[in-house]
């Protein structure tokens, strides 16, 4: 059990430049992801008159999304690792692999490039409003838990096994692409139900802007959970304890 690394950090280490260039770093990739996936949802409803969701619009907002995150997680992975994401950043907390203070400047960061993409997103489309994460009518408070939970899950287990793990080897380099695929194959399984977030910044920055809160703590506890439980299951079973990398002290 690898417990005994999990940290809380050393005093300072929230404002050394190396921390707080992560931070800046989570904060530009995730604006990046939510302007291009909360930003396609907008042009497609726009595009056709605020229909329904439909077939096409399910996928496009799965490529979409795909494309964004493979791009957001590129440009981030040499700076902060490309979390893009506070359930990501949580299951590598629980991994031993970032002190809860960096795990911290993360989230702050994640949080507010998310909210920053839709005050931007609401500017420029000329107010139109910033969709926020909700269950379909026929989805229960208990579905929709469960599907977070299952997604995250996949989500945070392809995350440990092409970035986080030591062994990854090669397949390192495909990381971003095989995080982006992941994502993007989720949409198209839940999006129908709850919106399929997988993420808690995805959703904040939308119920700020437009107010909506209803259910919001599902998209908190259910990537929360999902993280934690990938992230013991790979960490434990497939992770040898003497080839974990060190967190890193500042």
């Amino acid at each position: 059990m690898p417990l005994y690394r999990i940290t809380i950090g050393s005093p300072g280490e929230a404002a050394h430049p190396n921390t707080l260039k992560s931070g800046l770093s989570e904060f530009i990739s995730t604006f990046i992801f939510v302007f291009a996936g909360s930003g396609s949802g907008m042009a497609y409803g726009k595009l056709t008159y605020d229909a329904p969701a439909t077939p096409s619009g399910l996928v496009a907002a799965s490529l979409s999304h795909a494309f964004a995150l493979f791009v957001a997680v590129s440009v981030g992975a040499n700076i902060s690792g490309g979390h893009v994401n506070p359930a990501v950043t949580f299951g590598s907390f629980i991994g031993g692999n970032i002190s809860f203070l960096s795990a911290i400047v993360y989230w702050i960061g994640q949080l507010l490039g998310s909210l920053v993409a839709c005050l931007l997103l609401q500017y420029v489309t000329g107010g139109m409003a910033t969709p926020a994460c909700g269950l379909s009518p026929d989805v229960t408070v208990g579905n929709a838990l469960v599907l977070e939970i299952v997604m995250t899950f996949g989500l945070v287990y392809t995350v440990y096994a092409t970035a986080v793990d030591p062994k990854k080897g090669n397949i390192g380099i495909i990381a971003p692409l095989a995080i982006a695929f992941i994502v993007g194959a989720n949409i198209l399984v839940g999006g129908a139900y709850d919106g399929a977030s997988m993420n808690p910044a995805v959703c904040f920055g939308p119920a700020v802007v437009s107010g909506v809160w209803k259910n919001h703590w599902i998209y908190w506890v259910g990537p929360f959970l999902g993280a934690t439980i990938a992230a013991l299951i790979y960490d434990n079973i497939f992770i040898d304890e003497h080839e974990a990398l060190p967190v890193t002290d500042y």
